[in-house]
């Protein structure tokens, strides 16, 4: 697959019950209506009233006209749109429901997208809840090549994913050449933080880069990082300018207490940067160009960035500041060439697994 302009992250919904209802037994087509269960396309609990933000499509002739016949930054053309669908995150605490509402999800997304247009890829949505199932929705879906990640809704359920009940799920992955995306919020129902649940929607909006950072350490110090050295993890929608005080937090404690940690036998900041990226938008970089290129420099986003232009969701220019402040090859890294390699190549995907790291 050549590198264009690759983007990482683009939003489609259904727009009612309506949509999924075919594809789910009968069952529990009768259980929506009696539990009068909702189904937002807009995710209007994860945005405030006014703000800039819509329907994401329910079709493949709303997609091309808002995202794939639209130029991409720089005037180019997007060649391909990696598909987010991310309405089961918080529709129900049922793990039976969920099993069932990912794998019509699923099917909805062939049917409207894949099956039209061969510049769409898409993640296989899974129940955060129920590991067992997402293991077999992964290999359900594992057959299918456009299919190229799964998604998990960062803020989980209870456990953070480095726990060892997730461990399957990301042992399918990998056997699969699949990647997963931890996409900004999910399970309304687990607290936010360490400290307990946010009080404010800014508390609660400030919290998704937060909780990522919470899912990257519990991921490379729990040893899940190490034991799977061919998985590859897509933060989505939840920024990526925390990334380096992290890092060097995370080295600095190591060095005094790795006893706590023998299988992590390297600084973390290594496992992170060499299977771990992040998507462009939002962007939360300074608007002074000095302190702008400085972090930048520092966080090194050729390496570690992906393009994504979230539609249909509005987080300002940051993606467009931080495109015109690099470099030609960064630039084009950032567009697609690392997206292209990271997430999309059929070789990378289907790599022979090294030898895994001692682990517990």
């Amino acid at each position: 697959m050549s590198a264009g302009v690759v983007d990482a992250d683009t939003h489609v919904a259904p727009a009612s019950w309506a949509d999924l209802l075919p594809h789910l037994p009968a069952y529990w087509r009768d259980y929506v209506e009696g539990a009068a269960l909702r189904l937002d396309p807009v995710q209007a609990g994860a945005y405030p009233p006014g703000a800039v933000t819509g329907a994401a499509p329910a079709d493949v002739e709303t997609l091309r006209a808002q995202v794939l016949d639209v130029p991409a930054p720089g005037g180019a053309a997007v060649t391909t749109a990696v598909l987010t669908a991310t309405s089961a995150f918080d529709v129900s605490r049922n793990p039976y429901f969920d099993a069932a509402l990912c794998r019509a999800l699923n099917d909805w997304v062939a049917e409207r997208f894949l099956d039209h247009d061969p510049r769409v890829r898409a993640s296989v949505a899974v129940p955060s809840v129920d590991p067992e199932a997402a293991v077999e929705e992964i290999r359900r879906r594992a057959g299918d090549p456009r299919f190229v990640q799964v998604l998990l809704p960062v803020r989980g359920h209870d456990h953070r994913y480095g726990h060892r009940r997730f461990l399957p799920l990301f042992e399918a992955s990998v056997e699969h050449g699949l990647a997963v995306a931890l996409h900004a919020w999910g399970r309304a129902g687990s607290a936010a933080t360490t400290t307990g649940f946010t009080h404010t929607y800014l508390q609660d909006y400030l919290a998704q880069g937060q909780i990522a950072q919470g899912q990257l350490t519990s991921l490379v110090v729990e040893g899940v990082l190490g034991r799977l050295p061919d998985l590859r993890v897509v933060v989505a929608e939840c920024g990526f300018s925390w990334l380096p005080p992290l890092l060097w937090r995370l080295d600095k404690e190591w060095k005094g207490i790795w006893r706590e940690v023998p299988w992590v036998t390297r600084p973390p900041s290594e496992y992170l940067r060499e299977q771990v990226r992040f998507t462009s938008t939002p962007a939360h970089l300074p608007t002074a160009r000095p302190e702008l290129d400085e972090a930048l420099e520092v966080i090194g986003p050729g390496e570690l960035v992906l393009y994504a232009g979230d539609h249909p969701h509005v987080h300002g220019d940051g993606t467009a500041r931080l495109l015109a402040a690099l470099g030609p090859a960064d630039r084009a890294a950032v567009l697609g060439g690392t997206a292209t390699t990271f997430l999309l190549d059929p070789a990378a995907r289907s790599a022979a697994p090294r030898p895994q790291e001692a682990h517990r």
